[in-house]
């Protein structure tokens, strides 16, 4: 019996954003698939219904991946696929497998011999490259970086200095609630002459994506509370 097709499919990044971020073909492949692997069931369910989803959810098989349901290993998410169904795998918002756990589905998948279609959807880490003005040929995603104060400096400095020896984009993220206190560890850390990009709100009706320099972002701070955002450094 041939594998079914596990498909890649994107969530929009804010709530505000659903309408531009969904594809002809996004709605096709909703509406052809009945089973999900998701992150969190609630998002999911609400993502299906904006993107136009015409099928009952109540007819919907729905796998719950969260951070709670993760121990109990990957057998049960498979046995859909292995038996010739397809399955669409969803993240809390953006792109399944970047930054985010389906990675490790994607990753079974392949050592099962299945089908792996990723969807054309928003990527936060890739619009805010693109929006930078940084390097986009050389980069990297360095996730979240240590909470200690120290750790968290030195780890900066680190990044800088890879920034400047490499020509190379670096990006970084922090939880909302932390991102302020992020930021200034940033601008105390970083040289004048490094530029900084800070995109937050990404594709929302409040979306701020601006670079300047560490002087210059240290005469203009902004308030990022409570606002998922990305920071990139450079130094060309």
């Amino acid at each position: 019996m041939a594998h079914g097709t596990l498909f890649l499919i994107p969530v929009p990044l804010a709530d505000e954003a659903a309408a531009q971020s969904f594809t002809p073909y996004l709605v096709d492949t909703i509406n052809s698939v009945k089973e999900y692997i998701v992150e969190n069931e609630k998002t999911a369910r609400r993502f299906l219904k904006l993107a136009g989803l015409k099928t009952p959810q109540s007819e919907l098989l729905i796998h719950d991946y969260g951070k709670h349901n993760r121990d109990a290993g990957l057998k049960e998410f498979f046995k859909g696929l292995l038996a010739g169904n397809d399955v669409g795998l969803m993240s809390e918002a953006g792109c399944p497998g970047i930054a985010d756990p389906g990675a490790d589905i994607v990753a079974e998948a392949h050592r099962k011999g299945i089908k792996v279609v990723p969807l054309v959807g928003p990527s936060s880490i890739l619009l805010a490259l693109m929006a930078s003005g940084f390097n986009g040929q050389s980069f990297t995603f360095n996730g979240y970086l240590p909470i200690d104060k120290i750790e968290r400096s030195k780890r900066i400095k680190e990044l800088e200095s890879l920034a400047e020896k490499n020509k190379q984009t670096q990006l970084f993220i922090e939880t909302p609630f932390r991102n302020d206190s992020m930021l200034q560890e940033v601008l105390k850390s970083c040289k004048p002459t490094t530029r900084l990009c800070i995109a937050c709100d990404i594709t929302a009706p409040t979306e701020f994506i601006k670079t300047l320099t560490i002087a210059e972002w240290q005469k203009q701070v902004p308030d990022l509370r409570k606002r998922p955002a990305i920071f990139l450094i450079f130094h060309a």
